[in-house]
């Protein structure tokens, strides 16, 4: 990101999704570089975590 450029951040307290951080780093999950991304947050951790999970298995 560059300066000026505006980062949003998953709050997994509150589930919303805020622009800028506002809240403690204990429950945000970012930066992402757009509300969508930010917003999918979970499900990409998520997805991350079945494939990690695959290649220990293998």
């Amino acid at each position: 990101m560059t300066e000026g450029e505006t980062e949003y951040w998953y709050n997994t307290a509150t589930h919303e999704v805020e622009e800028g951080r506002r809240s403690s780093w204990r429950n945000l999950m970012g930066p992402y570089p757009t509300r969508a991304a930010a917003q999918a947050a979970l499900d990409l951790a998520a997805a991350r975590t079945e494939a990690w999970d695959e290649e220990d298995r293998r």
